[in-house]
């Protein structure tokens, strides 16, 4: 479910309720759709990247996962949020984790009050932290607007269901804006630390058109030898790992949510050449696009 840029209409989209079991669905069209417990597939292991917005509900278990390179691991009960064209990876669901799942399509969000993503923060709030710890009470509230969600849903005689939807899921983004608002703020940050969260922050923008280090240094107002010793010393990692990773992982979402050719895959992260994208990815991920795209 990834569209990218001008590339062509047959595309084929990552289709990520193949890779849910056992599922229990209610839903309005492909635009809003509740799901409860499904079993996560192995294959989401690797990224992938979907069109849209996902609140997951945890009721019980634990999970661990990546959105755009950074890792979580949460534990019940809490609220996880996906937005649209997240690079998604997951590594572990508990045995005995329990969920809900509720699913927007962008024509659902788009459909809601025109100003609902200036008016909710919580939008802002999910992309530098997307999920949230919920408090018991907390919890059976989210349940009690799933419920009724649910419910709304399975009035296929009313008519005017749809807009029943879209004013309780109005009422849920408040809800859950409310808890995202209610996280610890944290500690001041040093002025290091201030330049390794604009680097990153630069990175995940410009990472497709620029791959060279002396471009962040330049925008950072230092040299790119002082810009690769401040990112090593305070993230652990190269900042030149920092920029191939957020390449190599568009690339392997690519590679397993669509049909993109490797030459179009290749385009569309301005590259020279197909031939020197897959001696770039083979020289750090070991294996040829084709490899991993089969593997």
């Amino acid at each position: 479910m990834v569209i990218m840029g001008n590339m062509k209409k047959d595309i084929k989209l990552f289709d990520w309720s193949n890779k849910l079991e056992n599922i229990e669905t209610y839903s309005i069209d492909n635009d809003f759709i509740l799901l409860e417990n499904p079993v996560i597939s192995s294959e989401l292991k690797h990224p992938f990247i979907i069109d849209v917005t996902t609140v997951l509900i945890c009721v019980k278990g634990s999970f661990k996962g990546s959105t755009n390179l950074v890792t979580y691991s949460a534990t019940a009960p809490c609220m996880y949020i996906i937005l649209p064209n997240q690079i998604l990876q997951y590594e572990y669901f508990s045995d005995d984790f329990s969920s809900f799942f509720i699913v927007l399509s962008q024509k659902f969000i788009n459909n809601l009050l025109l100003n609902v993503q200036e008016r909710l923060p919580l939008f802002i709030s999910v992309q530098k932290q997307p999920w949230t710890p919920l408090s018991q009470e907390s919890l059976e509230q989210m349940k009690e607007y799933y419920q009724m969600l649910k419910n709304a849903v399975l009035m296929t005689e009313n008519p005017y269901r749809a807009e029943i939807v879209k004013h309780l899921i109005q009422a849920f983004f408040y809800a859950s804006s409310y808890q995202f608002h209610n996280l610890p703020e944290k500690g001041s940050q040093s002025k290091q630390e201030i330049l390794v969260e604009k680097f990153l922050t630069s990175v995940q923008k410009n990472y497709k058109e620029h791959r060279g280090l002396e471009f962040y240094a330049n925008e950072l107002c230092l040299t790119p030898k002082y810009l690769s010793k401040l990112i090593k010393e305070n993230s652990g990692t190269t900042a030149n790992e920092w920029i191939n990773n957020y390449v190599i992982l568009e690339a392997k979402a690519l590679l397993k949510s669509t049909n993109m050719t490797i030459q179009q895959i290749s385009l569309e992260l301005n590259f020279e050449s197909q031939s020197f994208f897959g001696k770039y990815f083979k020289r750090i991920v070991g294996l040829s696009p084709k490899e991993y795209r089969i593997h």
